[in-house]
């Protein structure tokens, strides 16, 4: 009966210390609950190694700052190594990752304000019990977790999703960054507020402010919805207008193959008739390339390329071959949409090789680019394959991705260089170069 006298008596004195050694277990279920918020909000496609990477390090930079930078004003460093945590595990765009650092804490910071001062009003206590009894400091926890357990059901079940593309573009994501950044300091101004004021606030002010920190922060995501749906819908009509093009430049074609196909039946039987082979050979070739050029064309389809932003990029290299003269053969055995490293990062890897592949293969005899999509599941991995045909057979493929290693005139030489940057942030991504005595190859590789 001692020990557990001697306990009760711990909890129910003020103690700072005792009261942070007897809360260090809520912070991993705080990370946790987190984590459940950001994934039901913004249904973010993680792995269970960068959840428990997530929680860990996050509970490590919680403890190391509990003990160490006065509350409130750890909250500052917390969101900062927070940020940096988010973007290194589960590898985000600047929206994304600004989004997964304060989502958490808007919703802890909303049901705070909701459930601080009744709590105080019905225990009958100071905010300095509240702080430094250990008693009433899980309890307010227990309290505080609870709520957020039920609107984590509450999310699950009425679905609610905030889109945020991958591929926003600057002015937009200058808008965006500026609206959160507001919002955050906001959240940390009202948090220090909170903590020195709140035992002097009535109960009706708390439910005041806690309904216009509500509304703020609705209005905010559901505009930061309709931007999203605004720059989809823009990016769904520039598809529409290229597929336009596409259609219209595949019709000409194959409207000139019906023009020409009573000439074409005529000439195939004409060197059938002279028992002319090799020149029937000849003239299949050139038949075939043609037929190759339309059959790659009609693979450009926003539908099959079920990316906006890659099917803009391929659609725009391959007007600018037609204009060089120079054939592309697309192969495509793939789904975008589940691409295992970020879009902008490997959009940018792409229209990098594809403009060195453009350039070398117009100053070429042969002409031509193949580019092949596929995934092959029984090795875990996403190919991508580029291989031009080219005329310097003595490039060094060891050298090329230095910076300023150019042999093309007028060129920074930058491109495979930041390719190599780029490669270094995914630990998941490789490339593979080689070369032949007719093409230049470059492979890349994503793991999963």
């Amino acid at each position: 009966m001692k020990i557990f006298s001697n306990v009760w008596n711990i909890l129910t004195t003020e103690n700072e210390m005792v009261t942070k050694i007897f809360t260090i277990p809520t912070i991993p279920i705080e990370a946790w609950l987190g984590l459940l918020i950001i994934i039901s909000i913004l249904k973010i496609d993680i792995s269970k190694k960068q959840k428990f990477l997530y929680v860990f390090f996050l509970t490590i930079i919680s403890l190391i700052t509990k003990f160490i930078i006065p509350s409130p004003y750890n909250i500052f460093f917390n969101y900062l190594c927070m940020y940096v945590e988010i973007k290194l595990i589960f590898k985000t765009n600047i929206v994304k990752t600004i989004l997964c650092a304060i989502l958490p804490t808007i919703i802890f910071a909303l049901l705070s304000t909701l459930s601080l001062n009744p709590t105080l009003k019905i225990l009958n206590i100071s905010t300095t019990e509240l702080k430094f009894m250990p008693i009433y400091q899980l309890t307010h926890l227990f309290i505080l977790y609870l709520l957020t357990i039920i609107f984590i059901y509450i999310l699950k079940n009425i679905r609610l999703k905030l889109i945020i593309i991958d591929n926003i573009n600057k002015h937009n994501t200058s808008i965006i960054v500026l609206n959160l950044i507001v919002g955050l300091i906001t959240l940390i101004t009202q948090a220090i507020l909170t903590y020195y004021y709140l035992n002097i606030l009535p109960l009706s002010i708390t439910v005041i402010n806690f309904i216009l920190l509500l509304c703020y922060f609705s209005i905010s995501f559901y505009s930061l919805n309709r931007i999203m749906k605004l720059q989809i819908t823009t990016e769904n009509l520039e598809n529409a207008e290229n597929y336009n093009s596409t259609l219209s430049y595949l019709y000409d074609n194959v409207k000139a193959f019906k023009h020409d196909f009573d000439n074409m039946v005529f000439i195939i039987g004409g060197y059938i008739e002279n028992n002319d082979i090799n020149g029937l050979k000849t003239y299949y070739k050139n038949l075939e390339k043609d037929c190759e050029r339309v059959n790659g064309l009609a693979l450009l389809n926003p539908e099959l390329i079920n990316n906006s932003g890659i099917y803009n990029l391929l659609m725009s290299k391959y007007k600018k071959a037609n204009d060089y003269n120079v054939e592309i053969h697309l192969e495509y055995f793939f789904d975008l949409q589940k691409l295992k490293m970020p879009i902008y990062e490997f959009s940018r890897i792409l229209g990098i090789l594809l403009d060195n592949a453009l350039e070398a293969a117009k100053e070429s005899n042969e002409k031509q680019i193949n580019i092949l999509f596929r995934d092959s599941q029984r090795n875990s991995t996403q190919i991508i394959t580029i291989e031009n045909s080219y005329n310097n057979k003595d490039v060094d493929t060891s050298l090329i991705f230095e910076k300023g290693k150019t042999s093309k005139p007028n060129h920074t030489g930058m491109g495979l260089w930041e390719v190599n940057q780029i490669l270094k942030r995914n630990n998941n991504v490789n490339l593979i170069t080689s070369k032949n005595e007719i093409f230049f190859k470059q492979s890349i590789e994503i793991y999963y």
